[in-house]
């Protein structure tokens, strides 16, 4: 037996990736609506101060990586939950595109 193989874990049954899909889902446009809120008390404080917020550029930033994590998981592009089932994303950093 192939040594790699012992290593992945067991295929999670199709309706339980399901339910979480659509959790996930939820989760998703709750975040989304998070973020367009950030973006617009970043505009209006980078209009009125001159420059944005770094606290609220961090959060954009985490919101980014977890909206990022969600498509990934919606997509089968990974397996891998992520918050609430997983650590919630680091805001800290640049984005590499």
């Amino acid at each position: 037996m192939n040594d790699e193989m012992l290593l992945l874990p067991p295929p999670r049954k199709l309706w339980v990736r399901a339910l979480l899909m659509i959790l996930l889902a939820a989760a998703f446009q709750l975040a989304a609506s998070v973020l367009l809120f950030v973006a617009v008390v970043q505009l209006v404080l980078a209009l009125t101060t001159g420059a944005p917020n770094a606290r609220l550029q961090q959060l954009g930033r985490s919101l980014g990586r977890y909206l990022a994590q969600i498509a990934s998981f919606e997509s089968f592009g990974s397996e891998a939950l992520p918050f609430p089932f997983s650590a919630w994303p680091p805001g800290n950093g640049q984005i590499s595109l």
